[in-house]
């Protein structure tokens, strides 16, 4: 191995130890006293649950585990969105898992929250997985209520969600295993089966004090909204539990019996590892995001036999697309060449950069997916399209379209992981967030923004002297110096990974190592949901 590649490797192993570390800090969720509290009440924590849950030894994904991160730091923050969803495996079937965190302010709604939940049933109704709520929430953060409570996208939704998935007939079940207050009620009483532990578990529309004050009655929570009372009175849940533990055998019990689903038929053969070692991609992967490697050779350490047939090899070279297995799966991906290139005609291609005949062949291929039924998987590197005379009279913008529209209109389901740069309109055409990839991960060294910090903080920079000037301010070197670096540090917070992570513009940071696991488990989950409507171009400029 030469000096580079062990410089890359020391580079990009301290990031996956430092995403180690901060997994481990967010899964202490509002902290161990707090932990503490909940087993003194005979009640496991949000993550315990979902463990127990699961089957033993089995593979999981949890998205947004750092939602919220570094937010919300006037109300004392909001770890991991005051909520845990993993998917995995309940009795051998595929299910997605929404755990409230009691740790965290008692498990209450902040706008991130929401915004989580509402991912979670995203993901349920676009793959048809079945969904499981573990309830302990004191409902809407009142201090914030204005940000979670009245709009299309915030706490409401989650309940017309829970109507659209019983219309799709995706299983829906709940266990009340704590509080669960106004219109949070709805949400158990709108799955298939809802469940509550004895003593810990409460539903009502106003508690206690709340009944006081508006109709002068007193009675206690229990009688009020506890789990005699539902189960015996009123018929509002349909299963009593004892404590935790009894609550979620009953569910892997009810989840035990489910019917199997119909499949959408992707390919799926014998699931081999890559021939060529993984780990070189700690190597492979350069330090610093402006140089130059070979996307290629990260592909044949994600895919199966590290076999890769290309597509169009010899044509757009700034985009590599071809075939291959993921875990046994067939997959097409369409990758960024970070490497300079050579085309036929002699001109060099920079690496990272869309060009008009890389366009045009990605749009061509992603077309030959959809006919194929055939996943497709997104590597991003990308820095965005080229400009300048040349690409402009040669038509960037509509051959870019073009890949817009096919990335839009993809009908297979499409994986996201970034692995380095995401700037602007690449982001789109590699399909970033706003294109629908039923799930998209970053890797530790991805950068995420309209243009890089060093690009964007020169351009910020030139409008801020610009802008003191004509105050009267002289702008010494010096001065200048101080401006491009403060805001450089400003706009280099705003791309990291964590940053987009924390407001689930992506469901995870992800070891490089992970990245075979999500794509297969993504591909299974899209197994659940047949293919419903063709796939169609619309108008496009030819």
């Amino acid at each position: 191995m030469d000096l580079t590649f062990n410089k890359n490797e020391d580079h990009n192993r301290l990031l996956a130890s430092d995403l180690r570390r901060r997994l481990a800090k967010v899964k202490l969720g509002g902290g161990q006293k707090r932990i503490d509290k909940l087993h003194e009440k005979g009640k496991m924590t949000a993550r315990e649950r979902i463990e127990y849950l699961l089957d033993d030894d089995s593979k999981s994904i949890e998205i947004g585990a750092f939602a919220g991160e570094g937010m919300y730091k006037e109300h004392g923050g909001c770890p991991s969105g005051g909520v845990v969803v993993k998917i995995g495996y309940v009795q051998g079937k595929q299910c997605i898992v929404v755990a409230n965190d009691a740790t965290v302010k008692a498990g209450a709604w902040f706008p991130i929250t929401g915004k989580k939940n509402l991912r979670a049933q995203e993901i349920a109704i676009e793959n048809k997985l079945p969904i499981i709520y573990l309830v302990d929430s004191a409902g809407v953060y009142l201090p914030m209520q204005d940000e979670i409570f009245p709009d299309k996208e915030h706490f409401g939704r989650i309940f017309r969600n829970n109507a659209v998935m019983s219309s799709m007939g995706i299983t829906q079940i709940a266990a009340v295993m704590g509080s669960c207050v106004a219109g949070g009620a709805y949400l158990p009483i709108m799955s298939d089966e809802a469940l509550i532990v004895d003593k810990t578990g409460s539903i009502f529309l106003a508690g206690s004090y709340l009944v006081k004050a508006a109709i002068g009655e007193t009675i206690d929570n229990e009688t009020l909204g506890g789990a005699t009372t539902h189960c015996e009175i009123s018929g509002v849940t349909d299963y009593k539990a004892k404590d935790d533990k009894d609550a979620l055998n009953t569910i892997k019990n009810i989840v035990d019996k489910i019917g199997d689903y119909d499949k959408a038929g992707f390919s799926r053969k014998e699931s081999f590892p890559p021939k060529e070692n993984e780990s070189d991609i700690y190597g492979i992967l350069p330090k610093a995001r402006h140089d130059q490697y070979d996307m290629l050779e990260i592909i044949k350490r994600l895919v199966d036999n590290s076999d890769f047939e290309q597509y169009k090899e010899g044509y757009g070279k700034s985009i590599i697309t071809g075939y291959a297995r993921i875990d046994g799966w067939a997959v097409g991906i369409v990758a960024n060449q970070r490497k300079l290139v050579k085309t036929k005609k002699g001109e060099m291609q920079f690496g990272g950069v869309i060009y008009n005949d890389s366009a045009d062949k990605a749009t061509r291929f992603i077309a030959n997916c959809n006919q194929k039924k055939i996943p497709l998987v997104f590597l991003q590197d990308v820095t965005g399209f080229m400009v300048g005379s040349k690409s402009e009279h040669g038509g960037i913008i509509k051959d870019g379209a073009k890949m817009v529209n096919a990335v839009s209109n993809s009908v297979v389901p499409k994986f996201t992981i970034v692995i380095g740069n995401s700037y602007g309109a690449g982001n789109y055409a590699m399909c970033g967030k706003a294109y629908d990839p039923r799930l998209i991960a970053a890797w530790p060294s991805a950068e995420l923004a309209v243009m890089s910090g060093a690009s964007a903080a020169k351009v910020l920079l030139q409008i801020e002297t610009a802008s003191l000037k004509k105050k009267g301010e002289e702008i010494t070197p010096e001065k200048e110096k101080e401006l491009f670096d403060k805001i450089k540090s400003r706009y280099d917070n705003q791309i990291s990974p964590y940053y987009a992570a924390a407001r689930i513009w992506t469901d995870a940071v992800i070891d490089p190592l992970d990245t075979r696991k999500w794509i297969s488990m993504g591909i299974e989950a899209a197994d659940h949901a047949p293919i419903e409507k063709p796939f169609n171009l619309g108008v496009i400029q030819v």
